[in-house]
């Protein structure tokens, strides 16, 4: 290499360069430090429970102690002469808490140790509220509370993430928290028989996965707004309510197959319900029906059924069908003319959009 030839030499700020690396270094630091920690509180915890749970155990008396375990212990696999269908069927009912009978007013108290089950199974008890633990069975997939004297449902239960069916029915709610619709994997939501109940919170629309919902026997004057927003809702049971009237969008409920709205006092059936083409069963109660859409009658594939909840009402239905099939037979037969005027009236009906879309009685009298 020449004296005279020059080289270009490359400046680079050393202390940038340090700078980047000591904050990736604290950075990756501070990651681990707290996953350490996570580590050990999640051992420390575990360690705590063992503990306070022989601790308790060490109160009992020996009879107490066997109950205790019949609801509680998971600790042994059953014997290897077991059937591979028995071992799984054992582990599952391990899973599960049941609690059945007046003689309960509370959660018992070993609950706290049991955060690993799938399901509770409360039926028929005292209890009153849910215990504060509640947020800590994130693995809880079932959660049926049915015929209890619960007075609420605490906010907490949004953090049940997991969560695919709740039944809270004939309790004594009065609100639903709006927090529920963060059970986004929520599949089946019962809420009947608690009679001072009568809306639910907009934030349940969020319940996308919700196909079966169970509002029966309360006090809703409408159908909830978040229900027609719950866009793969299969079963509506909205019957023994004080409904007037539905809404003209119920076709929004695009994959409904089951409509209960007996025991209401509805007079007439919205067009939209015809426009819904998963439709395939349809009950209400016809004492006060006057009005129902034709092709919701004339289809094949719906099984429409009137209930007469009024034996009074039912008799005079029959003896008006009856006395109205009479007059058509004699009026056929004495002229083919107005027979099919009537036709041309009935199809007629079909193209109109006026609400109620048609009706299901017709009477004409012609003047000849």
């Amino acid at each position: 290499m020449g004296p005279d030839r020059k080289v270009d030499v490359p400046v680079y700020d050393v202390s940038l360069i340090r700078g980047l690396w000591e904050v990736r270094v604290k950075t990756y630091r501070q990651r681990e430090k707290k996953e350490q920690e996570r580590q050990e509180k999640s051992a420390l915890t575990r360690i705590n429970q063992q503990w306070q749970y022989r601790i308790y155990c060490k109160t009992l008396k020996s009879t107490e102690r066997n109950v205790l375990h019949q609801y509680l212990e998971r600790s042994t696999l059953p014997d290897t002469a077991c059937t591979e269908h028995e071992q799984q069927q054992d582990v599952h009912q391990k899973l599960i808490l049941q609690l059945e009978g007046d003689q309960w007013r509370d959660f018992p108290q070993e609950l706290q140790w049991m955060t690993y089950l799938k399901e509770w199974h409360v039926r028929g008890t005292k209890i009153q509220r849910l215990p504060d633990v509640l947020p800590l069975f994130t693995q809880l997939i079932v959660l049926r509370l049915p015929k209890n004297a619960i007075s609420e449902l605490p906010p907490a239960i949004g953090k049940l993430t997991a969560l695919r069916e709740l039944n809270v029915s004939y309790n004594r709610l009065s609100r639903v928290p709006p927090e529920l619709g963060d059970c986004e994997n929520l599949e089946k939501l019962e809420l009947a028989g608690n009679l001072n109940l009568s809306e639910l919170p907009f934030e349940l629309s969020s319940l996308k996965e919700l196909a079966h919902l169970d509002i029966a026997e309360n006090r809703f004057i409408s159908i909830p707004v978040c229900a027609l927003r719950m866009s793969g809702l299969q079963l509506l049971d909205l019957s023994h309510n004080n409904l007037t009237d539905l809404p003209q969008d119920m076709d929004r409920l695009e994959q409904l197959v089951t409509l209960f709205v007996h025991k209401n006092r509805l007079s007439y059936l919205p067009h939209s319900l015809s426009n819904i083409s998963t439709l395939r069963m349809v009950v209400v109660s016809a004492d006060e029906l006057t009005c129902v859409p034709t092709k919701l009658c004339s289809n094949p594939a719906i099984k429409f059924i009137r209930l007469y909840d009024n034996p009074r009402a039912k008799k005079r239905e029959e003896e008006k069908q009856k006395t109205s099939r009479r007059r058509w037979k004699e009026e056929e037969r004495k002229d083919g003319g107005e027979k099919e005027f009537m036709e041309a009236y009935i199809s007629s009906l079909e193209d109109r959009d006026t609400v109620p879309y048609s009706t299901t009685k017709v009477s004409i009298s012609c003047l000849l």
